[in-house]
């Protein structure tokens, strides 16, 4: 990686806003029901039960009662939008976001904060390309607003340009060193192996957050949590998964990511009371087959069944824009065996427009299922190109070795893989050390 020294130094010597990106559920224009141009219908909400995102809607549904002709209330409105669909996994506020800025472009054309918003909207689609472009066009306006380069770096990681991520983040860092640029330096961090530098980065986040902004805590609360748990620090990380939903009850991230960690913990029956209520909460089609496999490993097998259909369904009708689960589901069919060439087809696919790590991850799997393993290995050798410590690549990376003959490679990344997490899937973590066991029987000629 060609990075200037000190961006090196700093992001990862030592040891991304990793966004849980959101699709849409539907356009809904702010003029559908007869309404003018600008006038947007007032969210009324329980002053007991508003959150922060409520509370920012009101404040620009007010301003725009005010000044209707001026963007400021429009981008706000976007803001506040977002951040509700980050706190309820409901895509359609993101709907409502883009008819906000639709109409901030329609009374100011060249405003920089409508264009810095449709960048990180753009980012929520999954229309990663689109959103760089975007977040360079604001770059070139305001070259020394920090926030842009979050942007920047969210793009240039999805697109796997590392090298561009690096980059923006230590300009991001030097610019403003908030909550927002340590948790991307975290993230990148971690993506380059340096498990305790990713850790050291997110607690200085957690402690920058704004404690007015709950949702805001509470997710970086629960990915200080996923850093711990990937550095084998799991009583850590199931202390700031609670302190998470301490801070946001029932916040599903937090739900998830304590599912996870009893997991790792050989708890499956708690896993399975988690990821029910994490799916309760906002149904994905990560946290179903999650939950599916979960049952499967019970004996639950009806369970899981109807588990595994839902991946499907929530794919096809949660709203989310076209392709933003393609990986998830290219990766639950290979994991199943099922609909292997589909599997395979969409992960090509999804590579085409992007090439980070955990898109060739997903590639490589789906190619080793269909028996392709030079192609494999090619494919997984990319993914590894950063050397990230990720259990269930290096269990793909074991297998596809194994596969090709390659015992003592296989079996390195294997037991790599269980070491980080023994319990990193319900079902493929046990594959993982059948694997192994089987190795061993073989190398004592039984």
């Amino acid at each position: 990686m060609k990075t200037t020294r000190t961006a090196l130094a700093f992001l990862l010597g030592a040891a991304f806003f990793a966004a849980a990106y959101l699709g849409v559920r539907s356009i809904t224009r702010a003029t559908s029901d007869g309404q003018a141009p600008g006038e947007f219908e007032e969210t009324h909400v329980d002053a007991r039960a508003a959150t922060a995102a409520d509370l920012r809607i009101r404040a620009a549904e007010g301003q725009l009662k005010q000044r209707p002709q001026n963007p400021d209330g429009y981008n706000l409105l976007a803001a506040a939008y977002m951040q509700k669909a980050r706190e309820t996994g409901d895509f359609g506020f993101n709907a409502k976001a883009e008819a906000a800025l639709d109409e901030s472009a329609r009374v100011a054309p060249d405003d920089y904060d409508a264009l810095k918003l449709h960048a990180k909207l753009l980012l929520t689609y999954h229309r990663f390309a689109e959103a760089l472009a975007a977040a360079r066009r604001a770059q070139a306006q305001r070259p020394e607003d920090h926030d842009v380069y979050g942007a920047i770096t969210d793009a240039c990681v999805e697109l796997g340009d590392y090298e561009c991520a690096v980059e923006a983040a230590q300009r991001m860092v030097d610019l403003r060193p908030d909550a927002a640029s340590y948790a991307r330096v975290s993230y990148l961090r971690s993506l380059h192996g340096d498990r305790e530098g990713a850790v050291e980065a997110m607690l200085v986040a957690v402690k920058a957050a704004d404690p007015r902004d709950p949702e805001s805590v509470a997710w970086y609360r629960a990915h200080l949590g996923d850093e711990l748990l990937n550095a084998g620090r799991r009583e850590e990380a199931e202390r700031e998964y609670e302190r998470a939903l301490a801070v946001f009850p029932d916040y599903h991230v937090a739900l998830a990511a304590q599912a996870r960690a009893r997991l790792a913990a050989g708890d499956y029956t708690a896993a399975a009371s988690l990821f029910e209520r994490a799916q309760g909460r906002v149904p994905l089609p990560d946290t179903a087959a999650a939950l599916g496999d979960v049952y499967a490993k019970l004996g639950r097998a009806e369970d899981a069944r109807r588990q595994y259909e839902l991946v499907e369904f929530i794919e096809r009708t949660a709203g989310a824009a076209p392709g933003t689960y393609s990986r998830q589901l290219a990766l639950f069919w290979a994991d199943h065996d099922i609909k292997l060439d589909e599997a395979l087809a969409v992960a090509r696919r999804e590579r085409e427009s992007r090439a980070d790590i955990f898109t060739e991850d997903a590639l490589a799997w789906c190619l080793y299922k269909k028996g392709q393993l030079a192609e494999a290995r090619d494919s997984i050798e990319r993914a590894l190109r950063l050397g990230t410590r990720d259990a269930r690549m290096l269990y793909h990376a074991g297998m596809i070795y194994t596969a090709l003959g390659d015992a003592r490679k296989g079996g390195d990344y294997l037991r790599r893989a269980l070491e980080i997490n023994p319990g990193f899937d319900a079902l493929q973590s046990e594959a993982a050390r059948q694997s192994l066991a089987s190795r061993a029987i073989k190398g004592s000629g039984v």
